[in-house]
């Protein structure tokens, strides 16, 4: 899949002010500093769509983009008619400093989107690949799970270790998340410096698309 047009849409309160459920949603999601806009950024290829601070918790609403795609005559598949769907940045969990009352307000609305937003396609949960299982990566997912929403994970980060670091702490969370889930979820190792896990995060996103235009 090839991204064509990436444009910032609106940032939203709370789902209900989201644009129209009209097109899939595929939403990215991590704990603070895990390095999501340089993700963002790198799959639509615009440094500046998300915008990137050295300061966590710096994303506080739902940041909407409308995505225009088609297929990439390199994925081997003839061109097809473009395909828009939203790409959605949402406020990070865990560390950040502001108040209780405003990580309440946060987690709430990230809580209603989640479980309400109807035309959620799948969630990217953004893990850092320079660090062992973190607890609260794991209960996150736990609560994907309890609220039944589709998500794959990715590994982000992957050119600030050595490879065996990285392949490592992959493995790692991945068996911690095999102590309480049957079945583990798709996952990408990515780099937003080296545009590692570009390719096939798009093409999981185009072959979705398909699969939902069928």
């Amino acid at each position: 899949m090839k991204i064509l047009k990436a444009s910032y849409v609106v940032s939203s309160p709370d789902h209900e002010k989201c644009p129209p459920p009209d097109k899939p949603e595929y939403a990215f999601i991590g704990r603070s500093n895990v390095g999501k806009s340089s993700l963002i950024n790198m799959i639509c290829n615009n440094e500046k769509l998300a915008k990137t601070s050295g300061s966590p918790g710096k994303t506080q609403l739902i940041n909407h983009f409308e995505i225009i795609s088609n297929v990439d005559e390199s994925d081997g598949k003839k061109k097809i008619d473009t395909f828009k769907w939203y790409l959605v940045d949402l406020p990070g969990y865990g560390f950040a400093k502001v108040s209780m009352r405003s990580r309440r307000r946060w987690e709430q609305m990230i809580e209603n989107y989640l479980r309400k937003r109807e035309n959620l396609t799948m969630v990217f949960v953004l893990i850092d690949s320079r660090h062992t299982p973190q607890k609260i990566d794991l209960e996150f997912l736990e609560q994907l799970k309890l609220w039944k929403v589709p998500f794959c994970l990715v590994f982000t980060k992957s050119d600030k270790e050595s490879q065996r670091i990285v392949s490592k702490n992959v493995k790692d969370f991945l068996e911690a998340m095999k102590k309480t889930w049957q079945f583990l979820p798709q996952h990408f190792v990515s780099s937003a410096v080296k545009k590692t896990g570009k390719d096939k995060l798009l093409s999981f996103i185009g072959e979705t698309n398909e699969d939902i235009g069928k």
